[in-house]
């Protein structure tokens, strides 16, 4: 894990271990889905393999201090992805184990929506899309004029693609020169709405990115070389500019059945199906499927 309350540099993770990272973040996601029945599981099982190379490889962080000014930043700008986030938090050592069945109850410190007053290590409270990246921005703007060299990461779904205000926070980071701000995209091609291309059309998004003035790199988000490749090479970047990642994701990674379902924007799962998920996420993991 990636514990440096030092601020020292940490050794990479082996690929085989975060393959071990990524399978228990999907774990801890099924898990919190079965207490309520339903959720963002789908985007949970498909993001897992870029959250367990920013948490488990990329990112400096001190469990037993959430709040340590050393840290690098991680927005979840898609809020409805807590439960994500918050297994991420769960396989770092920032929450708790004990505090999974609590996912969604009153008082919970895990909502079901991204809240930063409730949950240690949630960095913003997200809900309407499309704010993260211009909270990235000052935030980056931030750290820098007070010489603190932490990275920010701005996590954030294709749909907020569709908002005017991430394209104005893109061509800000562009103009500030934040060499500190790398944005994670995730190209899942679902929205509440339907197919994101449906709704709107945003590609070539790579020609985009690189108009405004990005690093731009587009990776298979569910092939963990790639995605420790990608998180290797944004960070290793000599220019003084912004960077983004985009990764072509499917949703409900690693369990047959969510995979294939034509909507799985929001589950909504039956009783049996939850063990059934583990089972096959569990024999996905035995026979090296990653």
């Amino acid at each position: 894990m990636t514990i440096i309350p030092s601020g020292a540099i940490a050794p990479p993770e082996p690929l085989a271990a975060l393959a071990h990272h990524a399978w228990r973040i999907r774990r801890f996601a099924l898990r919190m889905g079965e207490v309520q029945g339903q959720g963002y599981v789908g985007q949970a099982l498909g993001w897992a393999d870029v959250l367990a190379v920013a948490y488990c490889h990329a990112m400096q962080l001190d469990p037993g201090d959430p709040t340590w000014e050393g840290r690098d930043r991680f927005l979840l700008s898609h809020g409805h992805y807590a439960i994500a986030l918050y297994a991420a938090l769960l396989e770092a050592g920032v929450i708790a184990e004990d505090e999974l069945d609590s996912y969604g109850a009153d008082d919970s410190r895990l909502p079901m929506s991204g809240m930063a007053t409730y949950t240690p290590g949630m960095e913003m409270s997200g809900g309407s899309l499309g704010q993260g990246l211009a909270i990235g921005v000052g935030m980056a703007l931030g750290l820098r004029m007070k010489g603190n060299p932490a990275w920010v990461f701005n996590s954030m779904s294709d749909g907020e693609l569709d908002e005017g205000a991430t394209w104005e926070a893109a061509m800000s980071a562009a103009h500030h020169k934040l060499g500190n701000l790398i944005a994670l995209v995730d190209l899942n091609k679902q929205q509440a709405d339907g197919n994101s291309h449906e709704v709107l059309e945003f590609e070539p998004l790579v020609d985009k990115w690189q108009a405004f003035g990005w690093h731009v790199q587009r990776v298979d988000g569910n092939d963990l070389a790639a995605v420790l490749g990608a998180f290797d090479t944004a960070m290793a970047v000599a220019e003084a500019r912004p960077r983004v990642i985009l990764f072509d994701t499917l949703m409900g990674k690693g369990v047959d059945f969510l995979e294939t379902r034509e909507k799985n924007h929001f589950i909504r799962v039956e009783p049996h199906e939850w063990q059934a998920a583990l089972t096959a996420l569990d024999a996905h993991y035995d026979q090296g499927v990653h």
